[in-house]
């Protein structure tokens, strides 16, 4: 009786172990972007200025960098200062503070920080979708008891990774 059990078992194992060869399951991601590579290999990033109204030194470094940063990451594109295949250049047009709340004595409660930046596209192998002036923002609310200054680094920080990825998706994703 054993023996017919380990036999059972055996073929059991035995079979499962040809279903898994047999079966071949490929999983995979959606490719992040819609480049073709046959012509598309270099990119050119022009340096935003910064040109609101409110200059914070260290926001059109960041930008620039982390600009430079997604598109490296999620590309095989070369990165060139000259003639890319595709050129984006911008700049940042508005970094403001707005009190988006106010609490129950009449005091703001949250304010809102937003920045802007304006892109041009510029793809020299499909000029149908290049775009000029196009605007992208992205806003982050803190509470009103804090300074700026406190946690302006923080929120610069996310904000500029959101009007990344949107630049980013509107041009090489095509989203």
């Amino acid at each position: 009786m054993t023996w017919s059990k380990n036999l059972v078992h055996g073929v059991w194992m035995m079979g499962l172990a040809v279903i898994m060869v047999a079966c071949k399951v490929s999983l995979g991601l959606a490719p992040i972007s819609s480049i073709d590579y046959s012509k598309v290999h270099t990119m050119q990033i022009v340096d935003f200025q910064n040109h609101a109204d409110y200059v914070y030194g260290p926001l059109a470094t960041t930008l620039n960098d982390q600009m430079k940063d997604l598109f490296m990451r999620q590309t095989r594109l070369s990165l060139v200062n000259n003639n890319g295949d595709i050129v984006i250049e911008g700049e940042i047009v508005g970094y403001n503070q707005f009190n988006e709340a106010i609490d129950a004595s009449g005091y703001s409660s949250k304010v809102r920080l937003t920045l802007t930046v304006k892109v041009s596209f510029t793809n020299n192998t499909n000029h149908e979708e290049d775009f000029e002036d196009r605007t992208f923002s992205a806003f982050q609310t803190y509470d009103a008891s804090q300074l700026l200054t406190a946690v302006q680094d923080q929120l610069i920080e996310v904000m500029v990774k959101d009007i990344s990825e949107q630049i980013f998706n509107s041009t090489v994703a095509n989203w």
